[in-house]
């Protein structure tokens, strides 16, 4: 950190008297040191007399500071006259040497789209494709899913920024059986139409490609931060800029995706012609998600009102009897049973107690085709001995599958072990349903490699019981060695289905379709993550269970991220809502305190929430159970593992493994990107870093530490200087990138700091920051400790944030610039 420049402050003065010597400057801070005052301009000025101004004479004052934090700062300067005082304002930016190699070489400007040009107006283009695929034929699957196109009405209503609402009400309406397929595939073809406005002013201008082992090769500088976001398979449009009468656009097809390269598969003619000539690259939006989630939402009127809207439970028969519960369930019928005559005479019951089970109805036997019953197998004892008392409660509810085919959900809130009791879930239904067909899906390639890399490790599977489907689209070097053995009967799809336990993300599974599979095939479907998945996403899956008989089960978080919806229009309708979250709206699935107190306040039948949190300490774990689990929340970490960094020296309050640091930066955007950094936090961050990691005291592994910026360009930054010192192994992403993940440190970069619109609406002022989901997942990431930098002056318009503000400053574990005033009576 280096000192500031003396600042100047130049004043026309009055004609009066200056009361030289100790002259009152008032510094309500700590962000600078006033070290040394002089007044310049009369030769005999002192310290002890009274300076004399003349009319139109200039005196000169001279501030030296000394710089305590860095970031932004504003002082306010008295000078005493003797009938009046004069206020003037200095402010001064405190800057290190690392802060300059992050300053943008091109000053921001939004893209100028009309650079692309427009080619399409001309009527007579020529296309010619790409060379066909070398995929290996085993791939080649027929596809029976339509192509959905979007209705032009509906494109040239956005396209001119009309009221959506005038040709497609349903949008506005509340969701229903009867208006489902009609809202759901708007919002769909809503969400479409933005990814193909937003892809194509991607679109590049006089390019030149490169020739490389029979592909060409293209440049892309924004593909790391997806933008595009672009994937093997994808098709990219490529024209010549200069034609005569007709242009010719060659059809493109993403082979190979390098850091910042993507070679395209081409035309053999284009190949062997191209001379490095300046073309135009227009990318395209694969829609093959989008039409299987439409396939999806076209068939979901068979799942019916059970499945997607139910308001009653139905008990049936327990597939499987579960040791030490048929007490437990005996009690719990009965139980039910006086409940729903008591409410018979009671019409107002189910009004004031929110989830009653008065519309119940008990299904007493389960009977085969020959109307004999069919018996009853045994769950056998739990693999995993260490299950806490709600996991093994969850496990015999899945297992038993008491209100199938109504979804049971798994509430697991963040470090309570939800993945742990998925996988204890399946096991227990393999072996106690011989004839179960499982298939376990996820949002993500990650979270389905993370279900299949704990199944092996458990060793509990025979060879053969379980495989990994994957995209065809998905490159192997991103797949784990350990899972890489379970993907290759997964390439052929028609083999894959004979297996007991298919796992593949919710989007993948729509290939079961491509293979006339029959209805039912799937007893169970399980979803992890179901709450980061939309709802049509997870009715892939669902069509393939039976809606009489099938098992669902959804396991996530809806206080964490929702799915990824870009459309504003189609987040403000609902898509953004996973079905999970909207599930737990129904009555049937409400909390309620007076009849399930016991049972996390959830109907056990529909609902385990697991409360004891193996990951963080008990200081980092107090407020996201107050915001947003209702303190319900357990410390049963690991106490070596959480109490590790306690006596850190860099620590406010020793024992309070929690910093707020407040840093005044100033935000920053360049060249044609729209996203955000701070320079001074990504700073901060690195030497945040560099003290954890490098120093003897702490010794704590770059791969325990943890960075997230709200913003891509921030972590393009932190990693650049996080490069510098070696410390490449400390993973820098965004929240989304940290969802479902733990680490020792987390280290939390805000970014905005934009003081000057601070009256503003605080989501046009805080941006992605003002999202408590978002909030939620980044500060329960930690194990053992948790830095936040930030602007406290910008921060406390944000619920969330000012409530972690206000916790950092009452427990003492604030530092850095001055607090906003009406923060600074909570300071002890």
């Amino acid at each position: 950190m280096h000192g500031l420049p003396v600042v100047d402050s130049h004043l026309t003065t009055f004609n009066g008297h200056l009361k030289t010597g100790n002259f009152p400057i008032y510094n309500g801070s700590n962000d600078l040191d006033v070290s040394k005052e002089e007044v310049c301009g009369s030769s005999n000025a002192n310290n002890n007399e009274a300076l004399e101004i003349h009319p139109g004479e200039k005196i000169f004052i001279a501030v030296t500071c000394e710089a305590r934090n860095p970031g932004r700062c504003k002082e306010l300067v008295l000078l005493c006259f003797q009938d009046f005082i004069i206020g003037r304002y200095i402010e001064a930016t405190v800057q290190s040497e690392e802060e300059f190699l992050l300053l943008p070489p091109k000053e921001f400007s939004p893209k100028d789209k009309t650079t692309v040009k427009e080619l399409e107006q001309n009527n007579n283009i020529q296309v010619v494709l790409s060379a066909p695929s070398k995929r290996p034929s085993r791939r080649q699957l027929p596809s029976f899913i339509p192509m959905y196109p979007v209705p032009a009405r509906l494109r040239k209503c956005v396209e001119q920024n009309m009221n959506v609402l005038a040709i497609e009400p349903c949008i506005g309406e509340l969701l229903t059986l009867s208006n489902y397929r009609k809202k759901m595939s708007t919002l769909l073809w809503l969400e479409d139409i933005h990814n193909e406005i937003e892809i194509k002013d991607l679109s590049l201008s006089g390019v030149c490609l490169q020739k490389r082992g029979g592909y060409l090769v293209l440049e892309v500088p924004g593909i790391l931060e997806g933008r595009p976001s672009l994937f093997p398979g994808d098709k990219v449009l490529l024209k010549y800029q200069s034609y005569s009468t007709t242009a010719v656009e060659f059809v493109g097809t993403v082979a190979e995706i390098y850091v910042e390269e993507v070679a395209l598969r081409v035309h053999s003619n284009l190949e062997q012609s191209y001379n490095y000539e300046p073309m135009e690259v227009e990318f395209t939006v694969n829609r093959t998600t989008s039409r299987r989630c439409q396939f999806a939402v076209e068939q979901a009127e068979h799942l019916g009102q059970a499945v997607l809207f139910p308001e009653t439970v139905v008990l049936q028969s327990p597939q499987v009897s579960t040791p030490g519960n048929d007490k437990q369930d005996h009690m719990y019928r009965k139980e039910q049973t006086v409940t729903q005559q008591e409410n018979q005479h009671k019409p107002h019951a189910r009004e004031k107690n929110a989830i009653s089970m008065s519309d119940m109805v008990t299904v007493a036997t389960q009977t085969n085709s020959q109307g004999n019953k069919t018996p009853i197998k045994k769950m056998s004892q739990f693999f995993n001995p260490m299950l806490n008392d709600h996991q093994k409660l969850a496990v015999t509810r899945i297992v038993s599958g008491d209100c199938r085919p109504t979804p049971y959900i798994l509430f697991g809130p963040p470090g309570t072990g939800k993945t742990v009791t998925v996988i204890e879930a399946i096991l227990q239904i393999h072996y106690a349903l011989p004839d179960s067909r499982i298939l376990v899906c996820a949002p993500s390639n990650s979270a389905a490699d993370l279900v299949c890399l704990r199944l092996h490790e458990s060793g509990h599977l025979e060879n053969g019981s379980m495989v990994r489907v994957n995209a065809s689209s998905r490159q192997e070097e991103t797949i784990n060695d350990l899972v890489k053995p379970y993907c290759g009967p997964g390439e052929d799809i028609q083999k894959a289905s004979r297996f007991r336990i298919i796992i593949s993300t919710c989007s993948s599974a729509g290939m079961f379709y491509q293979i006339g599979l029959r209805v039912g095939h799937f007893t169970h479907v399980i979803i992890d993550e179901a709450g980061q998945a939309t709802e049509p996403e997870c009715l892939i899956p669902l069509g393939l269970v039976s809606e009489v008989t099938g098992q669902i089960v959804l396991a996530g978080d809806p206080m964490q991220l929702g799915p990824v919806i870009k459309s504003r229009m189609a987040l403000a309708y609902g898509l953004g809502i996973s079905l999970l979250e909207r599930l737990m709206t129904l009555l049937i699935y409400l909390r309620d305190e007076e009849t399930y107190g016991a049972c996390g306040n959830y109907n056990p039948l529909l609902i385990t929430k697991l409360m004891k949190n193996y990951r963080s300490h008990a200081a980092l774990l107090h407020l996201p159970s107050k915001l947003f689990y209702h303190k319900e929340l357990e410390v049963c970490a690991d106490q070596a593992v959480i109490n590790r960094l306690l006596k850190w020296d860099k620590l406010p309050k020793k024992g309070f493994p929690l910093i707020f640091h407040g840093i005044r930066g100033t935000e920053m955007r360049e060249g044609n990107n729209p996203s955000w950094f701070n320079p001074s936090e990504a700073v901060q961050v690195m030497r945040y870093s560099c003290i954890l990691a490098k120093h003897v005291t702490t010794s704590v592994s770059a791969r325990d530490i943890g960075v997230i910026a709200p913003y891509k360009k921030q972590v393009e930054k932190i990693r650049t200087l996080l490069r510098t010192v070696d410390l490449m192994d400390i993973k820098v992403g965004s929240v989304e990138e940290f969802q479902g993940q733990e680490f020792l440190v987390i280290i939390i970069s805000m970014v905005r700091s934009c003081e000057d619109s601070i009256y503003k609406d605080s989501r046009s002022l805080l941006g992605f920051l003002c999202n408590p989901k978002r909030f939620n997942v980044a500060t329960t990431r930690p194990k053992a400790l948790l830095i936040v930098l930030g602007n406290p002056h910008i921060l406390m318009k944000d619920p969330c944030a000012c409530a972690l503000l206000e916790y950092s400053i009452i427990n003492g574990a604030y530092t850095g610039c001055n607090l906003p005033p009406a923060l600074e009576s909570l300071q002890q």
